[in-house]
């Protein structure tokens, strides 16, 4: 009796294992030029709820409030080589990349605190830059995703929100 029950704890145990996270970690990595662009995020999902609105919507991720561009530990965005990103200059190195969403414009946040636990220890003064840039709708996204294309196009897509920005 004792070996049938070790025996249906492990197998338990093993199964709860293999459950793939709620937010599973995903990387998105593109040589732009000659600079190796490469991102470390996790993909959180829609789950019928509103992703971006006001908080008395209370949506997800509320317009107007850093956010860590992700789920579970901050976005964390390296390049390099130098960059620019929209136009201005950005060091090569590790950020947490971060962002402001908004109805008609968002900000994107390059911190130089790479390693924090969502936005909860965010410190503005750490900004080794910020550009903003132009939501649009698109199909829904479940799945929150990051994608960077040959031509430098950073894209964040979630629900039915399409967000870019480019580098050079």
């Amino acid at each position: 009796m004792k070996k049938l029950l070790v025996i249906l704890s492990c197998i338990i145990s093993f199964g709860a294992l293999a459950q793939s996270p709620a937010s599973p970690p995903a990387v998105a990595s593109q040589k732009v030029g000659n600079t190796q662009v490469l991102i470390k995020y996790a993909k959180p999902s829609v789950k019928d709820r509103l992703v971006f609105g006001t908080k008395e919507q209370k949506a997800l991720v509320p317009y107007g409030e850093v956010w860590r561009t992700g789920a579970n530990e901050a976005t964390t965005i390296e390049f390099s080589n130098d960059v620019l990103v929209q136009g201005k200059p950005l060091a090569k190195g590790v950020y947490s990349l971060l962002s402001i969403p908004g109805s008609s414009e968002w900000t994107i946040i390059f911190n130089k605190e790479a390693k924090m636990w969502g936005a909860y220890t965010y410190k503005a003064d750490k900004d080794a830059l910020r550009v903003t840039a132009k939501p649009s709708e698109h199909a829904k996204t479940e799945q929150f995703t990051i994608g960077v294309s040959e031509t430098g196009q950073v894209t964040l897509d979630w629900d039915k929100t399409s967000v870019s920005f480019y580098v050079k």
